[in-house]
Formats: C-alpha cells, sequence, structure tokens
C-alpha cells in the first residue's frame, strides 16, 4: 500500500513538471514571437522609409513646409504634417484626459453600483465602435457645427480660406472622444486596485472623500493612470480614417480652423495613387510616425518607473 502511495506521488510530480516545463517553453515562443515580430516591423519601416531621406533630403523633408508630390516639380517637406500631429494628439489628449480621468473617479469612487452598471456599459460600447462610424458622426453633427462656428469667426474675412467645417478643430475633438473609453477603462481598473487601507487611514486623519480621491488615490493610481494616457496617446497618434473624414486633408500650418493633415492621413489618402519617389515618401512618412510613438513610448515609461521609484 505504502509503495503504491510512493508511486502515485512520484507520478504526480512527474506530471506536474512535464506540464510546468511544457507551459515554460509555450510562453518562451510566444515571447520570441512578439519580440521577432517588433524587429521585424522595426527592420521592415527602415528598409522602405530611408530611401527617400537620401532622394529628398533630410532637411528638407523634415522641415520643409511645401507638400506637393504630384506638381511638375515635386515638393516633399512634411513638417507641417508632424507638427499637426503632434499638435492635435497634445490638445486632445489635453481634453480626453481630464474627462476620462474624472469619468474613472466617478465610476470607482462616487457612484452607485446601479448608476455604475449603467455608465460601465456605456463606455466599454465607446471602445467597440469602428473608427468609419466616428468620421461618419463627425461629417453629420460636428462638421456642419463647425462650419457656423467658423462662419461667425470669419464673418467678412477675404483672406480666411473657408472649410465647410472639415479642420483642425473638428478633427481633435473626435481624437479626444476616441481616446476616451482606453483612458476611462484603464484608469478605473488602476484606482480601484488601490489598496482599501490606504483610503481608510486618510479618512483616519480627518481626510474628506474629495481629499481622499485627489491627493490619496490618484497619487497612489498615477502608473496605472499613465500608463492610460500612454495608450491614449498612441491611439489617437495611430488613428486615422475617422480623422481622414473631418481634418479636410490639405497641409496647413495647425491653427484651429484650418484644413490640416496627419501622419496617418498622408499614408491613408495618397498611397493608392502613390508611385516612385512619392510612394517611396509615404513610406518615410511612416517611418516618422513609428519613430515618433516609440520615442514617447520610451520616455514615458521611464517617467512612470522613475514615479514609482519615488
Amino acid at each position: 500500500m505504502e509503495k503504491a502511495n510512493t508511486n502515485s506521488i512520484i507520478g504526480n510530480i512527474r506530471r506536474k513538471s512535464f506540464v510546468e516545463h511544457t507551459a515554460k517553453i509555450i510562453f518562451t515562443i510566444f515571447a520570441v514571437v512578439a519580440v521577432v515580430a517588433v524587429f521585424s516591423i522595426t527592420a521592415y519601416m527602415i528598409y522602405l522609409g530611408t530611401p527617400a531621406l537620401s532622394s529628398v533630403g533630410v532637411l528638407e523633408l523634415l522641415f520643409g513646409t511645401e507638400w506637393s508630390p504630384t506638381a511638375e516639380e515635386p515638393a516633399f517637406g512634411i513638417f507641417y504634417v508632424i507638427l499637426t500631429s503632434t499638435v492635435g494628439t497634445m490638445l486632445a489628449l489635453l481634453i480626453g484626459v481630464p474627462v476620462g480621468v474624472l469619468t474613472a473617479v466617478f465610476l470607482a469612487e462616487v457612484s452607485n453600483k446601479k448608476l455604475a452598471a449603467v455608465v460601465q456599459p456605456a463606455v466599454e460600447l465607446l471602445a467597440a465602435i469602428p473608427s468609419v462610424i466616428y468620421g461618419l458622426i463627425g461629417i453629420m453633427i460636428l462638421k456642419p457645427f463647425m462650419f457656423w462656428l467658423e462662419k461667425l469667426v470669419f464673418a467678412g474675412s477675404k483672406t480666411h480660406q473657408f472649410t465647410g467645417g472639415a479642420n483642425l478643430l473638428s478633427a481633435i475633438l473626435v481624437l479626444a472622444i476616441m481616446i476616451l473609453p482606453t483612458v476611462i477603462n484603464i484608469s478605473t481598473s488602476s484606482i480601484r486596485a488601490v489598496a482599501p487601507s490606504i483610503k481608510s487611514a486618510s479618512y483616519a486623519l480627518g481626510a474628506t472623500k474629495i481629499q481622499t480621491i485627489f491627493k490619496v488615490i490618484l497619487p497612489a493610481a498615477k502608473s496605472g493612470i499613465m500608463t492610460a494616457v500612454v495608450l491614449g496617446m498612441g491611439r489617437a497618434l495611430g488613428e486615422a480614417m475617422a480623422i481622414n473624414m473631418v481634418a479636410g486633408n490639405s497641409v496647413n500650418l495647425p491653427l484651429p480652423f484650418n484644413s490640416v493633415k496627419f501622419l496617418t492621413t498622408a499614408i491613408v489618402s495618397e498611397m493608392s495613387y502613390s508611385s516612385g519617389l512619392h510612394r517611396q515618401v509615404l513610406f518615410t512618412i511612416g517611418l516618422v510616425l513609428f519613430a515618433f510613438i516609440l520615442f514617447i513610448n520610451v520616455v514615458l515609461t521611464k517617467i512612470i518607473k522613475k514615479g514609482d521609484t519615488e
């Protein structure tokens, strides 16, 4: 009997060891595939994006302000395009992040369970809506309002080129709405993950609920909230379809009522008919966008880690 039990124990140990070893191999394979995918995409973008840098010139391409790829003497300056993506993304975050974080505070700390059960699915539904639907809503609702506002602001102007509501301001508002689900969901999870003992200690010291939220809970959840901001920024920088429908698609200085072109919309709108050097420059724009997102992620990740160690 004892021998049978010994054999059973040894068999269980061997089975567990086999399962753990197999799981370790599978996880390692998946990790290697992820790393290889990142390096493959990086190498592919560098391979296709760098030829135009030597053909056009780095300074002319990155700091030129004229974009006329199909002219008799083509010009490939993308400085206004880079500036538009930067300004548009930052302003969208400036609008979307406070709204998203405060909504997360409401869901996690303020609302009752019944109300949260209604708001939370609505937020998740925003994430499930396709980008083209946001663009259609922008065309049908936002653009007419922006055109009315544009005519009101520039009434009597003889120099302003009216955009019909397709301008930078419309693109910013659409982007701000599109990043809300990402910011809200991740921020809500981060706030709910704060240890109850931290909140209890704050209340024990005489802090009010609002003081506890803004001086204790949010600082404790800042790592997760920063992650939400990073992912929201990635969503804003990478969006193309909805922005292409409301931004106007012209290369101009990124002013609120100017028709503008983002890095992503330049690729989407022109790739189908481009050829030769024009096509190479579009791949270079993709490389610039890729490098921009990579740089921002690295910087913000270091900021998050530095904040965690303090």
